[in-house]
């Protein structure tokens, strides 16, 4: 009997501002992830997460029993951080039923191990991004901003995102996508055939051989036009949509 089917989804980018994305992430957990083996959430959930503390808001909290009750129907679900919820911890986690992973990680996806990670580390040519993105991953810098006030980290929120739109607009779109040495590193680093990644809203299929060992690269479209996920089992792997 065939296994259940592994589905990735990454990039939705949920706010209060887009309720037709809370609804489509419904329709994919009343449809096409229940009965699924898991539900891999790789990468920026939510547009912005400013804490564990933000489970107080009825968006996240609603989030949250939604992949509670599709991970007590059987569904295995799996979260990774993103560069938008860099923030999201262990108490989402637990209130969503599920595995926080790491940044990068490889598991068997019916029988191919797979590296899966969000996909802003390959981004090595942005290095205005990768300076921010090293500043928050030490943990000191972490717990100092989850310290201030939720109504303060709103606001430094808010002015990321405003920095980060002034950013994207003068920068090269080559820029912001990842560097193909950086992506064999990782292949290699990780010894693996294959990999599944978001962040750069370039959903696509790449064929690629790294010292002799033919690769493929699966990059997972965002939510902002239409809501899809990758669906993955013994027979391959297809782009979906909700």
């Amino acid at each position: 009997m065939a296994k259940a089917p592994t589905l990735f989804i990454s990039d939705l980018h949920l706010s209060r501002e887009r309720p037709a994305l809370v609804e489509a992430l419904r329709a994919l957990i009343a449809g096409a992830a229940r009965g699924a083996t898991a539900l891999y959430v790789i990468g920026d959930l939510f547009d912005a997460w400013l804490g564990d503390d933000q489970l107080r808001e009825p968006l996240a909290a609603d989030v949250a029993q939604a992949l509670a009750e599709l991970a007590a129907s059987g569904t295995k679900i799996y979260l990774q951080r993103g560069n938008r919820d860099f923030l999201l911890g262990d108490r989402f986690a637990r209130a969503a039923g599920a595995t926080l992973l790491s940044d990068a990680i490889v598991h068997d996806v019916h029988g191919t191990r797979t590296l899966i990670m969000h996909g802003d580390v390959l981004c090595t040519d942005d290095l205005g991004y990768q300076r921010f993105r090293a500043y928050w991953q030490d943990p000191v810098h972490r717990r100092r901003l989850l310290a201030l006030p939720y109504v303060v980290r709103r606001g430094i929120s808010a002015l990321f995102r405003a920095t980060s739109r002034r950013a994207t607009a003068t920068k090269a779109e080559a820029i912001m996508d990842v560097n193909a040495g950086a992506v064999a590193d990782a292949l290699r680093a990780h010894g693996v055939s294959r990999l599944i990644h978001g962040h750069t809203h370039r959903p696509a299929r790449h064929d690629l051989t790294v010292d002799g060992l033919v690769c493929e690269r699966y990059v997972l479209a965002d939510w902002y036009s239409a809501a899809s996920y990758l669906r993955v089992d013994e027979t391959g792997v297809t782009a979906c949509n909700v």
